[in-house]
């Protein structure tokens, strides 16, 4: 960067000294020339000044100022040549007094931009306390030096001048897109990734903030990737505070929110396996059921019999610390209701069932897991009290003790943002699918979608919805994942009829979405879920209902292995009727869907006695002979061929639609 800054500034510093030199043998407008030849004086010690000082020199800004100067001394100095000539040639040169005072002001203003950019440059406690100002070269662009300023205060500053510089910056990107490509191009990623790294928390969740809201289009995500953000986050998720944490978590959404293809980026820095830490950690008791790990060679069944039988490993000698410390934890408050539940049951039956082959897992479950039980761990407490590194396990982000004891907001917010970030990074990315499915974030999911807060029950149902996509699309994903049989299938598929059975919450449209793409996952027995779908056919907005018409449609298209069996469902469950009113009277934006749904039940069901008795052969007549509802050639298709299917087995009504 050194000689970067001083190759820059060779160049001014010679003709400044060509200048001050050639000024000296000047024929006429000797007054003028002086007055050039102090200020170009002042404007090379500064430029020696700041060569001297180049290791400090905040490059983006240096180069712009320099340039600047550059092209003044070169009109300075072409000026001064002018009042060198003599005889004939003197005669016919013509120099407007205008010219020289151009000149003045110009070089006047290069002294200006070259001693601001020596201020905010310098070393904080070498600064004096005076407020910066903004440079000459600011009349055109203020906002620019500002960023500059900020940036160079970054690099330089104290702490605290850093952590508000940080700030500045974040007010200056939220309010304007073109600010925020600013900061970016004039070098300020770099300094706020660094201040993420060393800064007190204020200042790191100000760099985290400033981050995320820089990367607002794929270019600056690309430059901000380019830059080390992946590394830096994954550093922050693992040892950082908790609060610094939710806006790193934050911002990882919305960096990949807004350039998907950076996803694989935060992979290789093993960001999925922290954030579904976090998500996991106190959710109810699954935490330190399935994911944690005491001491190597402990089995997960071995800690949940640990669980079940407080009293083991307690030493009398201690018993009165330790029953401090169970009063201690007691007090804890817990963001979920730690009664047993069915979610409760399943997780246990999980661990049990995976016992056999916990012990050979044990080591790497000791060293990636998140949380301890808190009674087992007083117990080892209390019999290692000179060893307290045999005490509680170091958690991402801290020890457990340390973040049970963070507020609950602070706690849910955390699993808001962890489920937005896993939100975003699973969106149509097999492998990282795969990944949290396999870490068993699944059943995190379907807990905090029955008892979380409303934004992480939202965000909890969009990573479903997200995930149960790819799954749709992916066959082998499919099965690994949504096995009928697994415990984490079951739960999440509960807690979305359950949802979906309610009727009224926001997160309807997303579970919606999520059980139509699970279609290809149930058994032909199982059809619980086609009756609450198609009561949400019957006065519904018509944006949901168009979703449940999508849904329903996955159930019942052919290459659905079952389609014929969840037809006889949708049918049984009252769906015909409903169809019928949607394909009659239905909004444009949901007519055509339910014509397409009704096609598909009567192709593989024509001789339903349901069907016949709602007269579906005449709607599909009726429907044929509308140009705006067959103009796509699938939809054409599929009437004839409904309508010959149902014509070999029903006949046509007395009544209908001609």
């Amino acid at each position: 960067m050194a000689d970067i800054v001083k190759q820059i500034l060779a160049k001014p510093i010679q003709l400044a000294d060509q200048v001050t030199k050639a000024s000296d043998d000047v024929n006429y407008n000797r007054t003028e020339c002086v007055e050039i030849k102090a200020k170009t004086e002042k404007l090379a010690g500064l430029l020696r000044q700041a060569a001297r000082a180049s290791s400090d020199l905040y490059e983006r800004p240096t180069r712009r100022i320099i340039d600047d100067t550059e092209q003044v001394l070169a009109k300075a100095l072409s000026l001064v040549f002018k009042c060198r000539a003599n005889g004939l040639r003197r005669v016919f040169t013509i120099i407007p007094q205008a010219a020289f005072r151009k000149t003045s002001q110009q070089l006047e203003n290069s002294i200006g931009d070259v001693s601001w950019l020596l201020r905010v440059s310098t070393p904080a406690d070498d600064r004096d306390d005076e407020y910066l100002g903004l440079p000459p070269i600011a009349a055109n662009e203020p906002i620019l030096c500002l960023i500059w300023e900020q940036i160079a205060i970054l690099c330089s500053g104290s702490i605290e001048e850093r952590t508000d510089a940080a700030a500045s910056l974040v007010s200056l990107a939220r309010d304007n897109d073109r600010y925020g490509k600013l900061i970016i191009e004039e070098g300020g990623v770099a300094p706020l990734l660094k201040l993420a790294k060393e800064g007190r928390m204020e200042g790191q969740e100000n760099a985290a903030r400033a981050i995320g809201l820089l990367g607002r289009d794929p270019e600056s995500v690309e430059q901000i990737v380019n830059a080390g953000v992946c590394s830096v986050f994954a550093k922050i998720l693992k040892e950082g505070h908790m609060k610094v944490q939710v806006l790193v978590a934050w911002a990882i959404s919305e960096l990949v929110a807004n350039h998907p293809k950076c996803q694989d980026h935060f992979v290789q820095n093993n960001t999925i396996r922290l954030l579904v830490r976090h998500l996991a950690f106190e959710t109810i008791q699954e935490h330190s059921k399935y994911a944690i790990v005491t001491k190597q060679g402990m089995s997960i069944h071995t800690v949940i019999m640990a669980n079940s039988n407080p009293n083991t490993g307690n030493n009398t000698g201690h018993r009165n610390d330790d029953d401090h410390d169970k009063h201690f934890n007691s007090q804890i408050p817990r963001p979920m209701s730690t009664e047993p539940s069915q979610m409760h049951n399943v997780i246990t039956n999980l661990a049990l069932k995976t016992h056999s082959n916990s012990n050979h897992n044990a080591p790497n479950q000791t060293t990636s897991h998140a949380k301890t039980n808190p009674h087992q761990n007083n117990s080892k407490q209390n019999q290692h009290p000179h060893h307290p590194h045999h005490g509680n396990q170091v958690l991402a982000g801290g020890s457990i003790k340390g973040r049970e004891l963070e507020d609950p907001a602070t706690k849910a917010q955390m699993k808001a943002m962890a489920a937005r970030a896993l939100w975003h990074l699973c969106a149509g990315n097999v492998s990282i699918c795969k990944s949290i499915t396999e870490s068993r974030a699944l059943l995190c999911f379907a807990v905090l979608l029955e008892k979380g807060p409303d934004e992480v029950q939202y965000n909890s149902a969009m990573a479903l919805m997200e995930i149960a996509f790819v799954a749709e699309q992916n066959a082998e994903l499919r099965r690994s994942a949504f096995k009928p049989t697994s415990p984490a299938c079951k739960a999440v598929v509960d807690q979305l009829l359950k949802i979906i059975e309610q009727a009224d919450s926001d997160l309807l449209i997303p579970c919606v979405r999520a059980i139509g793409n699970l279609a290809r996952t149930f058994r032909a027995t199982e059809t619980r879920m086609i009756p609450p779908l198609v009561r949400l056919l019957e006065d519904k907005e018509a944006e949901i209902m168009r979703e449940v018409v999508i849904a329903l449609t996955k159930f019942a298209k052919t290459d659905n292995f079952l389609h014929v069996f969840h037809s006889k469902a949708i049918i049984d469950s009252g769906g015909a009727r409903h169809l019928i009113q949607l394909v009659y009277f239905g909004e444009q934006m949901v007519q055509p869907l339910a014509l397409i749904l009704l096609g598909y039940i009567a192709l593989h069901v024509p001789d339903n006695e349901a069907l016949a008795q709602a007269e579906v052969l005449i709607v599909i007549e009726w429907a044929s002979k509308q140009g705006h509802l067959t103009q796509d050639p699938l939809i054409d298709t599929l009437l004839t061929d409904a309508k010959q299917k149902l014509e070999l087995y029903q006949s046509r009504g007395s009544r209908g639609f001609h």
